[in-house]
């Protein structure tokens, strides 16, 4: 057994509000730059839906994630290193622009300083890609509050495998809001799928990073990445991705989307995982059984022989205290209500999710009958079939099983809690149905609905000794033009050294697109970087100045 630690996050799905302050705050943090404009670390999507970019689960198209080959070896989906080395300067299986989005902002100058005429001014959108008008017709919010309507769902993959008829009862019946991040896998096929090596999963935490040096914009971790959460910037040519806020991490500090959330539903803690399991774990021949596979290979901080494993394999003491205290753990393996993304793919994906009960509250309520009486709550439950099928579809690889528990302990909490809170004695026939104690449920309840800051986010930070390696590594997005430590900022552009530019002046965006800095200075001597070179215009210095006079050639 050889335990490593690795940051985790579970998400309350019944407490998303789709306010997507979340993805706000992260692009404002970490790609708010030129080449980053359709970039999303952090997205929030409207379920049913296509999600962002399009399409991204069908895996039959994009070929992402671990597949089983004939004698049951875990194998890249999208191919071994002979098949790369045929694609290498051609990736066929990457999306496209449209599939993400065609980035645009709008000329409001042409509001503020149109002349005095008989029609109102109005301020195009502008795409930032070519500089011209464009007709919006995609985004990465597009699916927002569309859940189940034939504009949007028709294309859904997950709502594809459990069969048409869903289609006509899912918007009636059911809709939420999914938050995706990076899932900083134990099993990342982005890393096994990189050529140059530039992708990375650190020791100390597990967070999976982007070696800018060594990146050399082969782009095959876009195509390996299942969730599709791997990032081209086209500027600098180099990949980037979700960093899970590292330099917020080491320092005991929650990461930006999480401290920002309104909803509260976010959750941090250090998970302790036999890093010889993975292997095993990640090639259960049954899909139904990854789920219990990732579970099994998460290990009991509290267990005396976990305990002198950790501090053999040279974890910390306080860092087992964290894995002891963490949310995580609580929610994966003492309640276990917390499940995967797609566990199907095979990354062993670290970033976990708390089925939504709510929609099955408001079907009871509009029945009239009473929504928090734990034997309607279950019989709802029974009945909603189609929309356990999907849950099931995007948690535990179609299994329904796991995800029945799951509603049926939130249900059971809920109606126990309701006894309490209306000064009833509580009935403990309620947590014994769904295999729990009184004591138990009541702690889940606490963690879920009261649990205060320094309960939702348990980060033990670096230690000194990790320190020079931390120093070497500096920020995986400190390069030229990124907000890394040593460059603008670790908050964007307007938190660093250089001038930031407004969004709203098209005109200054577009100045900023074709050149070779930030803020377009006025020295047109710079030398010429055709690596980091977008195609727009004619970079000053690239060719011969153009003769004066009468014998202009």
């Amino acid at each position: 057994m050889k335990v490593m630690a690795q940051m985790a996050m579970v998400m309350n799905l019944d407490k998303c509000i789709g306010c997507h302050t979340c993805s706000v705050t992260c692009k404002q943090a970490w790609t708010n730059r030129t080449g980053t404009e359709y970039v999303w670390f952090n997205n929030v999507e409207t379920r049913p839906g296509q999600g962002y970019p399009r399409t991204y689960e069908d895996q039959e198209t994009w070929k992402g994630g671990w597949t089983l080959n004939k004698r049951g070896r875990l194998t890249l989906k999208a191919g071994g290193r002979l098949r790369k080395l045929l694609t290498i300067f051609s990736n066929p299986k990457m999306p496209s622009i449209n599939d993400y989005y065609e980035p645009w902002t709008y000329d409001y100058a042409n509001l503020t300083d149109a002349p005095a005429q008989e029609h109102t001014p109005v301020a195009r959108p502008k795409s930032l890609i070519s500089g011209k008008d464009m007709k919006i017709s995609w985004s990465s919010n597009w699916d927002d509050n569309l859940g189940g309507s034939a504009a949007t769902a028709e294309r859904d993959p997950v709502l594809k495998k459990v069969g048409d008829k869903v289609k006509f009862e899912f918007e009636q019946t059911f809709m939420f809001y999914l938050p995706r991040i990076c899932e900083h896998c134990l099993n990342p096929s982005c890393a096994a799928s990189c050529p140059s090596g530039a992708i990375y999963k650190r020791s100390e935490d597990g967070i999976v990073l982007v070696d800018q040096d060594r990146c050399r914009g082969w782009r095959m971790c876009i195509s390996g990445c299942p969730y599709k959460k791997v990032y081209f910037n086209h500027r600098t040519g180099k990949a980037e991705k979700c960093t899970f806020c590292f330099p917020r991490i080491e320092v005991g500090l929650p990461t930006v989307c999480s401290e920002t959330c309104v909803g509260r539903l976010r959750y941090l803690g250090l998970v302790l995982y036999d890093a010889d399991r993975v292997l095993e774990a990640a090639s259960v021949p049954d899909d139904h059984d990854l789920y219990e596979a990732q579970r099994s290979i998460l290990l009991d901080p509290n267990d005396p022989d976990v305990i002198r494993a950790a501090e053999r394999d040279g974890i910390p003491r306080d860092w087992i205290d964290a894995a002891q205290r963490s949310p995580v753990h609580a929610l994966i393996n003492k309640y276990q209500v917390a499940l995967p993304l797609h566990p199907e793919y095979r990354t062993m994906p670290m970033v976990w999710y708390i089925p939504p009960l709510s929609p099955v509250v408001d079907v009871v309520r509009e029945t009239g009958e009473d929504a928090e009486r734990q034997e309607n709550l279950f019989a709802a439950i029974d009945a909603l079939r189609i929309p356990i099928e999907y849950l099931a579809e995007l948690f535990t690889a179609g299994d329904v099983a796991p995800v029945d528990r799951v509603l049926r302990k939130l249900a059971a909490m809920r109606s126990y809690m309701r006894d309490i809170n209306m000064g009833r004695d509580p009935d403990g026939a309620i947590p014994a149905a769904v295999g729990m104690g009184e004591e138990d449920l009541y702690d889940m309840y606490r963690l879920l609905a009261l649990a205060k800051y320094d309960e939702r986010y348990v980060i033990p930070p670096a230690h000194a000794e990790q320190a020079h390696a931390l120093e070497e590594l500096a920020c995986s997005l400190d390069y030229e033009g990124g907000p890394g430590m040593g460059g603008s900022g670790p908050f964007g552009e307007g938190s660093g050294v250089p001038t930031p530019i407004a969004v709203e002046n098209f005109q200054m965006l577009q100045d900023r697109q074709t050149s070779d800095t930030l803020a377009a200075p006025d020295d047109k001597s710079a030398r010429v970087n055709l690596l980091n070179w977008d195609g727009k215009g004619a970079p000053s210095g690239l060719f011969p100045p153009k003769p004066e006079g009468p014998d202009q050639r």
